[in-house]
């Protein structure tokens, strides 16, 4: 494949440590110390189906084409009030494109895993142009007297549309099931016939178990395309990792001995976007007109699940 467009959008408001000091006990220096997180964008009176439809656009005018030359939407998307139809299914009226559409939920390493997806299409001969996407809103997930987890997530979404070409030049997805690290589960509608309990319980996290699972696992795969694409790890132009906790990404920074300038971040002005993360960075340095041809770029993520992913993918707009 070969990137050809990007985009993205967030919710208007904003969300400031402090204000959420107002609400909890809890301090814009604890949240800062523990996660590098100052503010983050959350939905109020949006519909993430809009703000993924703005994604898509933005991305169409980016690459100039059209939505009618789309072949397929993918969206990677863990929460929305809809359960069906889908998050991309919505996203194609709102556009005006006339082809297959998909969500699929792998966490926060789902829009990896849509790539993964799109390449199988684009390589089979199947696609020409698809629209990848990850539309979140992580603030619906989580309890909000529960200052471990809440103050970690902002909503949003990007997009990114790509094309046949030899831009992907490694990738590795891979799943490991592990139920007690992080999971959020909600209560399904009641039927005449089930006896079992059942209960919604909000996102959960066992903080350090994730810390532990999400730079072994991030290491082990950046290591591994890495390997898989022939290339050293300063021949990486930028390291777009995963907006989860400054924590973790400083971790394999450290371990790859780079410069902070490699590691682009956002995760302090919009928090954990869970998905959508890696692709709202990734429109925010091209935006900003920090790629150039022929730079090379790794994307890593990590999951509930557990899931991870990894790619290398050289930009080629």
């Amino acid at each position: 494949m070969r990137i050809i467009g990007t985009g993205s959008a967030h919710p208007k408001r904003t969300l400031t440590n402090d204000d959420l000091s107002r609400m909890m006990d809890t301090s814009d220096e604890w949240i800062r110390e523990r996660t590098g997180i100052r503010t983050r964008q959350v939905i109020t009176d949006e519909n993430l189906e809009d703000l993924a439809a703005e994604a898509a656009q933005k991305a169409l005018d980016d690459a100039g084409i059209k939505a009618v030359e789309l072949d397929y939407i993918i969206c990677s998307n863990v929460a929305f009030e809809y359960v069906t139809p889908t998050v991309a299914s919505i996203v194609e009226g709102k556009i005006g494109a006339s082809c297959p559409c998909v969500d699929l939920n792998a966490a926060c390493s789902g829009f990896i895993y849509a790539i993964d997806f799109a390449e199988a299409l684009l390589q089979t001969g199947r696609a020409t142009n698809i629209l990848v996407m990850a539309a979140e809103e992580p603030t619906r997930m989580v309890d909000w007297n529960d200052r471990s987890t809440c103050v970690l997530f902002g909503d949003g979404a990007g997009a990114m549309v790509v094309t046949q070409g030899e831009g992907l030049r490694a990738i590795k997805v891979s799943s490991k099931s592990n139920l007690g690290v992080l999971h959020y589960k909600r209560k399904l509608e009641p039927t005449p016939f089930i006896t079992k309990e059942e209960k919604h319980i909000p996102l959960y996290m066992a903080g350090q178990e994730v810390f532990k699972t999400a730079v072994t696992n991030s290491l082990r795969d950046l290591l591994a395309v890495l390997s898989d694409a022939g290339l050293d790890k300063n021949d990486i132009t930028y390291y777009v990792l995963h907006q989860a906790n400054f924590r973790i990404n400083d971790f394999i920074r450290h371990r790859f001995n780079m410069d902070t300038t490699k590691f682009p971040v956002n995760m302090d002005r919009y928090g954990n976007t869970s998905s959508a993360s890696i692709p709202m960075l990734l429109d925010e340095l091209n935006r900003n007109g920090k790629l150039k041809k022929g730079d090379l770029l790794a994307f890593s993520a990590f999951g509930a699940g557990f899931t991870t992913g990894a790619c290398i993918i050289e930009w080629n707009k």
